[in-house]
């Protein structure tokens, strides 16, 4: 049997299950999709939008359909399109992000009272495999501190961004591309986490004063070159930018000759990976961090000193 048949049996399946003007009352499951990704993204909940907006395509693509009832999604569909992830290649995680967000959707639709939960995610995988962890050593690091990349600038500034994230405890590229200059204060960085909300201090370092005396501009409220606060919105500068960056890196990592593909988020796990290496305790690691997901830590855990955080990240630099 055909996907395209498969998938015409199980919604002539869900559409006998309901008297037609029934079906006609609850709506598009699409529509309702498309109104939620336009309305988050109208609260400034860009990330969140975007999310809703990258799941509906492909669950769209798979139903070959933009008119589906509420009513027909069912556990077989669902079932049926977790199978049609996995033979168009999905890794687990993809396919749980995809049903993750299309169940939180659903189950808004339910809170409005457009369908009765019937949970039809219940039988597909939406938890979080744990992923290849991907770390270097500070061999590495010192490699592609001392590479002259001078004569192709964008590959400059993405690997100065890379050790300035490394530097900051591993500071994720979002929060990075939002520093301002305001947020340097008597030698003490601050910022917010994006992701989290968290607050978090970082004491600052020669190594990270001379990338930003690099790229010092004048005009610019921030302190590094990723946004250009004349362009006007400041998320498609900074998804350009992450983009071209990680582009950029693994070109850098192969010239380095270290053999995981670089990207941003390995300057993250290579800060974590090697504090623990020097036995700086896990607690330590997760509030450098800015971690809300070590619960473990944060029972026995009510706060710490901002001393022994930034001690910790100066045992890490004094290394290089």
């Amino acid at each position: 049997m055909t996907t395209s048949k498969f998938r015409s049996k199980l919604y002539a399946k869900s559409v006998v299950a309901l008297p037609y003007a029934e079906q006609e009352s609850v709506g598009s499951f699409f529509d309702f999709a498309e109104e939620l990704v336009r309305s988050t993204k109208a609260l400034g909940r860009d990330r969140t939008s975007e999310t809703y907006a990258v799941a509906t395509n492909s669950f769209k693509r798979f139903c070959q359909t933009d008119d589906l009832p509420f009513e027909k999604i069912d556990s077989d569909l669902i079932e049926a399109y977790e199978a049609y992830l996995k033979r168009m290649g999905a890794l687990p995680n993809t396919s749980s992000f995809y049903m993750r967000n299309l169940r939180a959707i659903y189950n808004r639709a339910v809170e409005k009272d457009l369908v009765v939960q019937c949970n039809p995610f219940r039988h597909v995988y939406t938890g979080v495999d744990k992923t290849v962890k991907r770390a270097i050593p500070l061999a590495d690091i010192r490699r592609l501190k001392e590479l002259d990349l001078s004569a192709n600038p964008i590959q400059d500034l993405s690997r100065d961004i890379f050790l300035f994230s490394f530097y900051t405890r591993g500071m994720a590229f979002v929060d990075i591309a939002h520093l301002k200059k305001r947020d340097l204060r008597s030698g003490v960085l601050s910022y917010r986490r994006r992701k989290t909300g968290q607050q978090l201090f970082i004491k600052w370092e020669k190594c990270m004063q001379d990338i930003v005396d690099k790229y010092k501009s004048a005009g610019s409220p921030y302190l590094l070159p990723i946004i250009d606060h004349n362009v006007g919105n400041e998320r498609p500068q900074y998804l350009s930018m992450s983009h071209k960056i990680n582009r950029h890196l693994k070109q850098i990592g192969e010239m380095a000759g270290i053999t995981i593909p670089l990207t941003m988020y390995v300057a993250r796990h290579a800060w974590a990976s090697i504090a623990r290496s020097r036995n700086i305790p896990l607690s330590i690691i997760s509030e450098s961090m800015g971690h809300d997901s070590e619960s473990t830590t944060r029972i026995y855990l009510a706060s710490l000193d901002n001393s022994a955080i930034d001690n910790a990240n100066s045992i890490i630099l004094g290394l290089l």
